[in-house]
C-alpha cells in the first residue's frame, strides 16, 4: 500500500492557494493548511496561523508536527501586497510584507526542512512577475519577491544533495478575487492544475528550478513594437 502523501499549504482560505490545495486534494493528498483566516473546509486541515508573526508560525508548526514526521510538498503561497510610493509607504506596511512575503517563507522552510528530507520532497515558492518587473508603488511588493526569488534558489543549492527540490512558480496576474473573472488573469483554477502536474509529472532526475506562467490573453490594447520599450 502506497504511503500517504502529505502536503503543507499556506494562504488556502481563498484565491490562488484554495485553487492549489483543491487540485492537491484532488490527487489525493492529506492537506495541512496554515491560515490567518480559517474557511471551515475540513479537508483543508487549517491551523491558525499569522505569519507576520514568528510566535505565530512557531506555534503553528509544533501542531504541524503532531500531524506529520514527513511532508512530501511544501507550497508556501501566502503574500500580502502593500502598494504606495516610497514617500508614502507606511513603515507598519513594509515590516509586515517583509515578515509575510519573505520572513514567513524562511521560517517555514527552515522548520519543515527535516520533514521534507525524510520524504525527499518539493518545496513550491509562489512568487510573481513582480520579483523581476518593477513597478511604481511596488516597493515593498516587488522587494519582498525578487528576495523571495534568492531564497529559493540559494535553497535548492543547498539542499539538493540531500534530495530536496525546490521550484519558484512565477504567475503574471490571477484572478485572486472571489468577483474577478477577468480573461487577462490566471484563474485559482487553473494554476492549481499547473503546480499540481509540476508536483506529480516532473521526473525525479530534473529540478523545475522555476516556472513563469503568464496569461493567455492580454488586455486591450496591447502595449507593442516601440511603444513596449517607451513604456518602460
Amino acid at each position: 500500500m502506497a504511503a500517504e502523501r502529505v502536503a503543507l499549504l499556506t494562504g488556502t482560505n481563498r484565491g490562488a492557494g484554495h485553487g492549489i490545495a483543491a487540485a492537491l486534494h484532488a490527487a489525493g493528498f492529506r492537506l495541512i493548511s496554515l491560515n490567518r483566516t480559517i474557511r471551515g473546509c475540513p479537508w483543508l486541515g487549517e491551523i491558525e496561523c499569522d505569519l507576520s508573526d514568528a510566535t505565530s508560525i512557531a506555534a503553528a508548526m509544533a501542531k504541524v508536527a503532531d500531524r506529520a514526521d514527513r511532508l512530501d510538498v511544501c507550497v508556501l503561497n501566502a503574500a500580502i501586497r502593500r502598494l504606495a510610493p516610497i514617500s508614502e509607504l507606511r513603515a507598519d506596511d513594509w515590516l509586515e510584507s517583509v515578515a509575510t512575503n519573505l520572513t514567513a517563507p524562511f521560517l517555514l522552510t527552515k522548520a519543515t526542512l527535516p520533514a521534507v528530507r525524510k520524504a525527499r520532497g518539493l518545496y513550491v515558492f509562489v512568487g510573481s512577475h513582480a520579483a523581476t518587473r518593477f513597478f511604481e508603488g511596488g516597493a515593498a511588493y516587488c522587494g519582498t519577491k525578487a528576495g523571495l526569488k534568492a531564497l529559493v534558489e540559494i535553497l535548492l543549492l543547498e539542499e539538493r544533495a540531500a534530495g530536496v527540490r525546490a521550484v519558484l512558480v512565477s504567475p503574471g496576474a490571477i484572478a485572486n478575487r472571489p468577483d474577478d473573472f477577468s480573461p487577462a488573469k490566471i484563474s485559482p483554477e487553473s494554476l492549481g492544475s499547473m503546480v499540481t502536474d509540476l508536483i506529480l509529472r516532473t521526473p525525479e532526475d530534473i529540478v523545475v528550478g522555476e516556472i513563469e506562467l503568464r496569461p493567455a490573453v492580454l488586455k486591450d490594447p496591447p502595449v507593442a513594437g516601440i511603444s513596449r520599450l517607451q513604456s518602460v
